[in-house]
């Protein structure tokens, strides 16, 4: 039996890994932590099938810096890390133009297009199932006008196929009562999902999976061995396991790995931060992203999940105050009623390459395949890449174009 070593479990390794084992391939889960407790565990719970368009938009290269100065805009840098940054930086802006943010939305519509199905197909008939619920997916404005400001990124959108139901005036404080009267506007988008607990959803998706007969080891991956160009074995710190094929795909930390092969990936840390309020008075009764916040907050079963604020600054694992600061304030604005128990804070790290478009592929024909790269479409685009990957190793024709996902496209 084929034996392959999947490096990473979070929600891309675990679906990988459950993919090749239906597929009848031996299976070794590896990470150095406990599943689902990386950028995994800190998105904002959406199953984002729209999460079509990048944040690399027309216009960000004119307008970055008075978003960088603006404190009521969620974007941040950590300065002291900007002339290592820089490099990154000019090829990330590269793609702010309407071309390539087309050419890379048809890219992650093949990614994240049928989240929810992928999802149901990934846990259906099994314990993890739970987790996974239906739900429209709303997008809150102050106005009519705030929301045709957005009128390419809805193009975009309706081109990948959703188009949403307009929902004006008084009708949204009656779909969405935890809504202040500073939102006059929904636009809403049927046929999304959630996630009640990333977290324990990945840990219940590697539970399946050993109990299908994979293994799961908690280990630090050192090293590849390679023979005649061909990998035969990870090395560990819990040891060596031979292997026939491996799959890298453990987010930012994949980067020095796949650094050992030669390839180099502009691959920053999109630093991204959540708060979750615990025992709220109120609850939306479906995810929604604030406008004018730029932050999505979803019901979970720890309580109302809060995220979306980005920062750049690297790997450092210190919070900054102004990301958390400005999250709390918006939170207060948009639900001003809102009022709750206690909080948890939290910092992650999603890996971003330049193009905003994921690494999927086998590196030259070493049997060394790449599933990394997803920045904030993690949860939402791991089964269906675990579903492509699994392919590519057992050898299946791709009903996709797979060019955009090169993993060698950088050198």
């Amino acid at each position: 039996m084929t034996h392959v070593v999947v490096i990473g479990a979070g929600i891309i390794g675990v679906s990988t890994g459950l993919w090749l084992r239906r597929a009848g391939f031996d299976v070794t889960l590896i990470d150095k932590g406990t599943p689902g407790m990386g950028a995994s565990y800190g998105n904002g719970c959406i199953l984002a099938s729209c999460s079509v368009v990048p944040v690399t938009g027309p216009g960000l290269v004119k307008n970055a810096p008075k978003m960088l100065r603006d404190p009521n805009f969620p974007l941040f840098l950590r300065w002291r890390y900007l002339p290592k940054l820089v490099p990154w930086l000019v090829q990330y802006l590269s793609h702010a133009n309407t071309d390539d943010t087309r050419r890379i939305s048809q890219g992650l519509t093949q990614i994240v297009g049928d989240s929810l199905e992928q999802h149901q197909a990934l846990s259906g008939g099994t314990s993890a199932a739970q987790w996974v619920c239906e739900s429209n997916y709303s997008f809150a404005y102050a106005d009519r006008q705030a929301f045709e400001n957005d009128k390419f990124t809805w193009q975009l959108r309706a081109e990948a196929g959703f188009v949403p139901d307009i929902i004006e005036g008084d009708a949204v404080k009656e779909e969405e009562p935890i809504l202040g009267s500073n939102t006059k506007l929904l636009a809403v988008l049927k046929n999304h999902g959630f996630i009640l607990n990333p977290a324990q959803y990945v840990q219940e998706l590697v539970k399946v999976l050993t109990d299908m007969g994979g293994t799961f080891v908690q280990a630090e991956v050192m090293d590849f061995t390679i023979e005649n160009e061909m990998i035969t074995a990870v090395d560990t710190t819990a040891g060596r396991f031979h292997c026939d094929r491996a799959v890298v795909s453990s987010g930012i930390w994949s980067r020095p790995l796949i650094e050992k092969l030669g390839l180099k990936v502009p691959l920053e840390a999109e630093r991204g931060y959540h708060i979750v309020f615990k025992n709220p008075t109120q609850k939306p009764r479906n995810p929604m992203m604030l406008a004018a916040g730029k932050f999505v907050a979803t019901a979970m079963n720890q309580g109302v999940r809060c995220a979306g604020v980005v920062e750049f600054g690297g790997l450092s694992p210190e919070k900054s105050k102004a990301p958390l600061q400005l999250l709390r304030k918006k939170v207060k604005e948009i639900f001003p009623k809102f009022e709750y128990e206690s909080d948890e804070e939290w910092l992650g790290f999603r890996p971003a390459p330049t193009d905003s478009l994921p690494l999927l592929g086998q590196v030259k024909n070493s049997g060394i395949y790449t599933a990394f790269g997803h920045h904030h479409i993690g949860l939402t685009g791991g089964p269906k890449t675990g579903r492509m990957v699994a392919d590519m190793i057992a050898g299946k024709s791709a009903n996709a174009d797979l060019r955009p996902f090169e993993p060698r496209r950088f050198t």
